[in-house]
């Protein structure tokens, strides 16, 4: 999920305005997305159908739009920042299979909340709708605004394919593994999941938390989310004595998330978001920096804050595993790869392996949206064929030898 963005002011040109933030994390990924999964479940509340009748407006965005007079990617914060509690008088209490996680496997920012909710296994106790990885039109017959739409059944795929939005390459299956259609709002496009609980922010990205209880969005940023499944919802995790951010460590988590943040997380879309070659070589100068840090870093110990794996190593790890397939080629960031980085790749194959996270990379989700998604950074969607990441992951790793547990 950093998640996405905060969303500018906007204006109707009807009296109902409706229009969607994301938090900090937002990418191109992140600007619309909703997560189908086969652990979705009915809501605890009747389904509220969606309407469109008197919603028209002006102002809708996407990450693409968040750059700066300079040439430089600026990321707006989340919108939508409530907290659940494990506590029964809270405004949102925990409770099972309450709340429901609108995610794409190709959005790192989703992917965060996802990878915490499988090594927390609380699969059980949240569910998720994942979307299609490919960004369409959302409203093409009043704006265009192009985001993340959910896809349709193996059977109705057969009838329609799909370019990118602006009509070029493909054509590309309506459905694509562990995706189906919203059960929740009956929306078509995470931007009318958005519209449903009267969003006045513009910017629709995942990850959504969503309360199915009351039809309200809680939370849109990634880094709150994460927190609230590792320490809000122990009563149902199978893995309950996992904490990702605890009282000991939270100064160092805090201070390398400061850092890995800008440098590496946000860095690769500075880098592939730059519209300028200054504001590129900046971004790119920034990223080399924060990628050689990492390495002396991960040289010296097995986790980012230490000898367990926290919530720092999440943040990183969704952004690490996308870099040689995606970011070297689509973003630029072509100074560094993992695959040549041996305490790198190696540490990425440890947290790779660990119960929970392998079912949230979804390799082929995160190529198709990146480089079918954004036409103006790749015209006709050719998606490269890449060198089996996923497979290098898969090796021995020996991070357990080198830094044995204490």
């Amino acid at each position: 999920m950093r998640t996405h963005t905060l969303a500018r002011s906007l204006t109707a040109t009807t009296t109902t305005l409706l229009l969607l933030p994301q938090t900090s994390l937002a990418f191109p990924a992140l600007l619309a997305a909703s997560t189908f999964s086969s652990s979705s479940s009915s809501s605890s509340s009747p389904r509220r159908p969606y309407s469109t009748t008197t919603m028209t407006a002006k102002g809708v965005r996407t990450a693409l739009d968040e750059v700066s007079k300079t040439g430089e990617f600026k990321r707006i914060e989340s919108g939508y920042r409530n907290w659940i509690k494990n506590d029964p008088n809270a405004q949102f209490p925990a409770e099972k299979d309450r709340y429901h996680l609108y995610v794409s496997y190709a959005c790192p920012w989703a992917c965060r909340t996802l990878m915490t909710r499988g090594m927390k296994g609380l699969q059980d106790a949240i569910s998720v709708t994942v979307v299609h990885p490919i960004w369409q039109k959302t409203r093409p017959e009043t704006d265009e605004h192009a985001g993340w739409m959910f896809g349709t059944s193996a059977a109705e795929e057969k009838k329609a394919a799909w370019t990118n939005h602006q009509g070029n390459g493909g054509p590309f299956s309506t459905h694509y593994p562990n995706t189906e259609a919203d059960a929740l709002v009956g929306a078509k496009s995470i931007r009318e999941v958005y519209e449903s609980v009267k969003d006045t922010n513009g910017k629709y990205t995942v990850p959504i938390l969503y309360d199915k209880k009351t039809q309200q969005i809680v939370s849109n940023e990634s880094s709150e989310i994460i927190r609230m499944l590792n320490s809000e919802f122990n009563d149902y995790a199978t893995n309950p004595t996992l904490d990702i951010y605890p009282e000991a460590l939270r100064e160092t988590i805090d201070a390398a998330n400061e850092w890995i943040y800008p440098g590496i997380n946000n860095g690769v879309y500075r880098c592939g978001f730059a519209t300028t070659q200054g504001a590129y070589d900046k971004a790119v100068g920034e990223l080399t920096e924060a990628f050689d840090r990492l390495d002396a870093l991960l040289s010296q110990q097995r986790f980012v804050a230490g000898d367990q794996v926290t919530e720092a190593d999440i943040r990183l790890f969704v952004t690490l595993v996308r870099f040689d397939e995606v970011y070297i080629v689509y973003f630029k960031t072509n100074t560094r790869s993992v695959t040549h980085t041996p305490s790198i790749l190696n540490y990425c194959r440890e947290l790779y392996q660990m119960p929970g996270v392998k079912e949230s990379v979804q390799m082929e989700h995160i190529k198709t949206h990146y480089f079918c998604s954004h036409p103006t950074l790749n015209h006709y969607s050719i998606i490269p064929k890449g060198n089996d990441f996923l497979g290098l992951l898969e090796q021995p790793h020996n991070r357990e030898e080198l830094f044995p547990s204490k």
